[in-house]
């Protein structure tokens, strides 16, 4: 095995179908179960090959407490596991595992988390996310946060409405070119939250994704090409609104440069967690990104937005990438709160 414990890479991604509604429990297990059993599949690997298990979950968004010991049914009973789960997208999870495979307690993880949006109606479950005292009250949901955050940029002169809808068509589009026409007949939809329309949030999704981590010679052994996982840190800014400047994500700027120190040219791809098309614009301002790097090629999030695994997935579709050998260089970032409050930002490579 390698004695470099910090050498660590993506070797596996599977995700569920990205739907607006499935038939199954809030616990996640009929979602889990088939990607687990793709990641087994693919790496040549059992249950017992798991050294750390960590999920990324919310019981408020499954309506039921501790679903995530529920989901623990998707893993089965024996043997007996090394487990642990965070309350938020698992790409928080992932970084948990991260720490746990870089102090040399485990050579592998497997990493998931899971959502079932369509039980509930999700623009006022997140509303749980806000402030208990100041905010919550007032009983703002999260198109009309998101609505005010894009408002902001559109007065400010940061974008227009024509950028948003760019990145909306771009996004349903997945790397294919965008028709003019196809632009203005987004512009001539109705509006959803005042600016916001319904091309600029992403649909309610059904979905899991799971991934699996291994350090170094074990990551060869697994994997042809690994997509090793080169940085990762995560900032979180105010939870006060007004507090901030909404058109820019200084947390997502602190998170890039701690990973990149400051110059994120180089990229070939690049997956954003942005939930509302305007959000693509910040962040993409906020890393630093350029021309040269394709940008949410998997669709991302406005094509699909599993609550609680969408941040995973931008990792997985990053990795998936490199380990495909279209991309030398990736970068993903996952977000979590309202208007981008926390940001995460990992950085993968070939080598």
């Amino acid at each position: 095995m390698s004695d470099n414990a910090t050498d660590i890479a993506v070797v596996g991604f599977a995700h569920a179908p990205h739907v607006s509604e499935t038939w199954g429990t809030t616990n996640g297990v009929e979602m889990l179960a088939p990607c687990f059993r793709e990641l087994y599949a693919d790496l040549g690997i059992s249950t017992p090959d798991i050294d750390f298990w960590c999920s990324g979950s919310s019981d408020y968004l499954a309506g039921r407490a501790f679903s995530f010991i529920s989901a623990i049914d998707s893993i089965g009973a024996v043997p007996p596991i090394n487990e642990s789960h965070v309350e938020m997208d698992a790409a928080w999870a992932l970084y948990e595992a991260w720490v746990k495979l870089r102090s040399g307690q485990a050579q592998t993880a497997l990493v998931y988390g899971f959502g079932k949006a369509s039980a509930g109606t999700l623009r006022q479950i997140l509303t749980l996310q806000t402030d208990p005292y100041l905010v919550a009250p007032l009983g703002p949901d999260a198109y009309s946060m998101a609505g005010l955050q894009a408002r902001a940029g559109i007065d400010a002169g940061r974008w227009t409405e024509r950028d948003m809808a760019e990145v909306a068509a771009r996004s349903a589009a997945r790397g294919a070119a965008v028709d003019e026409s196809d632009i203005e007949k987004l512009l001539a939809a109705a509006y959803v939250a005042d600016p916001l329309r319904a091309h600029d949030i992403a649909p309610i999704t059904d979905g899991a994704a799971a991934i699996v981590l291994a350090v170094g010679d074990r990551a060869r052994e697994l994997c042809e090409r690994p997509a090793w996982l080169t940085g990762m840190a995560h900032y979180i800014d105010t939870p006060i609104l007004g507090a901030r400047d909404l058109t820019a994500s200084q947390s997502t700027t602190l998170a890039a440069k701690a990973v990149t120190g400051g110059d994120a040219s180089g990229f070939d791809v690049a997956e954003l967690h942005n939930q509302f098309s305007h959000e693509q614009l910040i962040l993409a301002q906020a890393i630093g990104l350029d021309e040269h790097t394709r940008i949410n090629p998997s669709g991302g999030p406005l094509a699909g937005n599993p609550m609680f695994a969408a941040g995973l997935e931008r990792i997985g579709f990053a990795a998936k990438e490199i380990i495909n050998g279209t991309a030398n260089r990736a970068l993903a970032h996952a977000s979590s709160g309202p208007a981008l409050q926390q940001n995460l930002v990992a950085t993968l490579e070939a080598k």
